[in-house]
């Protein structure tokens, strides 16, 4: 079963959350089991949780830059290869979230909590977000505002945040130091170690072993293949061996 089709099923009706994606849950599974946050979730529990809070986010902040399309749910749909027998389940939740007049606050303090021992995690789903705003082929400035406020919750650095931002736009747009998190005046082996950090960290199997739903380990390949690429740039710009 993808995690597309579990967001109304057993699973999803199974998760007592609490919160604001405990309430969109309640609301397209029409009831609650299970267990209270903190008290052990299951893997497939925080996979569609994730989930769910990544659809939020995503309509908080197509609210964000004062724009709200059927375009949008269409970029997330073909971005994350949502089939198209389950795009209303994925529209329900986007518009749930939409609609109600919660800030984007409450589901970003939510997921740090949950996923506070797992940054990488965090980290990915900002990942996401960014996905999500440069389908248009431009990251508005609302937009970028908006991933910034959300990586401030989930505790990212302002230089954390800027490595993530220069990953996200990319090796042809950002500096490939930057990229790596790193300063031009960085010795080759902190360079080394940097990216050997970066590379364990980030793997798409280690991030699925801590719940990443398989629907979004694209995101976390393309980032895999960002790391890499600004990381040859540099090998070959100092002759590195």
């Amino acid at each position: 079963m993808s995690i597309w089709s579990s967001i109304i099923g057993g699973a999803a009706g199974g998760a007592i959350l609490g919160g604001p994606i405990g309430a969109i849950i309640g609301a397209v599974a029409g009831h609650y089991l299970g267990k209270k946050m903190g008290d052990g979730l299951g893997e497939a529990t925080e996979q569609i949780t994730f989930t769910i809070g990544v659809i939020a986010l995503s309509a908080k902040m197509a609210k964000a830059d004062g724009h709200v399309s059927r375009e949008e749910i269409d970029a997330f749909r073909q971005a994350f290869k949502v089939p198209e027998g389950e795009m209303k389940n994925v529209a329900r939740v986007f518009n749930l979230a939409k609609q109600e007049s919660t800030g984007f606050e409450p589901y970003a303090w939510q997921l740090a909590k949950l996923f506070h021992d797992r940054p990488a995690m965090l980290e990915e789903l900002l990942c996401i977000l960014f996905h999500i705003a440069r389908a248009d082929n431009v990251i508005h400035p609302a937009e970028m505002e908006f991933v910034k406020n959300v990586s401030d919750i989930f505790g990212f650095s302002a230089a954390q945040f800027d490595r993530i931002r220069a990953e996200n736009l990319g090796p042809d747009k950002a500096d490939p130091y930057e990229i790596l998190g790193i300063t031009r005046a960085a010795s080759d082996k902190e360079i080394k170690s940097a990216y050997r950090k970066l590379i364990k960290e980030h793997h798409p199997d280690l991030l699925a072993s801590q719940g990443l739903p398989k629907e979004f380990i694209d995101v976390a390949n393309e980032k895999l293949s960002v790391i890499n690429v600004a990381y040859d740039r540099i090998e070959k710009e100092r002759g590195m061996k």
